[in-house]
């Protein structure tokens, strides 16, 4: 009797998604368990992480389980069927910016972790804008085709514009539970002022349209070259 080989025939998107709601959730507990336990203020002897550092962390882990269903959401509510491939990657993407990057610390102990996670997210962006404005470019209903070079626009600007989102969801949350989500503070607690505390958000948005402007410049000589074939 020939064996089948469900190796191929694994989900990847449930098992990733699982394991993500299962790290974070975990997470949660953990950080509630710490954030009882450490001081309100900076020592100046020795720093170490606050109550407003685990308060980061805290908000971060939940925001991550909320997030984390949004693409199933959309695909329910919109009827849009998002590559696998993509929402894999979107589920890495916040167990890295999340789990290893507020949890494990790695925006502190690995260099460029942050700018590293900004090209991945404004690559991941820019293919979605594609993605999403090839959908309805496809329509028949719509009775349209936009250009090559306005759904490159579009998708550029739909990753851009995401970037500014989540810098002023940064600044927001710092400014009301005085976390340090835009790393003014260093890790040994000093605090940065003038164009150095600024430094970080620019950076950030800065990635992302470099990130975003490679991918679209891809998709818009593919597109290109798909539309020059079938004419």
């Amino acid at each position: 009797m020939k064996k089948t080989n469900y190796a191929g025939k694994r989900d990847w998107k449930k098992i990733t998604g699982v394991l993500l709601f299962i790290v974070l959730s975990f997470s949660i507990v953990y950080i509630i368990i710490k954030m009882i336990n450490a001081p309100s203020v900076i020592s100046e002897d020795v720093y170490e992480k606050v109550k407003s550092d685990y308060a980061l962390m805290l908000l971060q882990c939940i925001f991550g389980i909320i997030v984390m269903f949004i693409p199933s959401a959309v695909e329910r509510r919109l009827r849009i069927d998002i590559p696998n491939k993509m929402e894999v990657m979107y589920f890495v993407f916040l167990y890295c910016a999340i789990y290893l990057g507020e949890v494990r610390n790695f925006y502190y102990t690995i260099p460029y972790w942050d700018s590293i996670l900004h090209a991945f997210s404004g690559a991941m962006l820019g293919a979605l804008g594609f993605g999403l404005v090839s959908y309805f470019n496809d329509m028949e209903v719509l009775e349209t085709h936009l250009s090559p070079f306005f759904v490159a626009l579009f998708a550029f600007c739909f990753a851009l514009s995401a970037g500014a989102v989540w810098e002023i969801y940064e600044f927001l949350v710092d400014s009301m539970f005085g976390t340090n989500m835009q790393k003014f503070i260093l890790a040994d607690g000093t605090v940065l002022i003038g164009q150095a505390a600024l430094r970080d958000t620019m950076k950030d948005l800065i990635v992302d349209a470099l990130s975003a402007m490679a991918v679209t410049v891809i998709g818009y000589y593919s597109i290109k070259n798909s539309d020059r074939q079938s004419s």
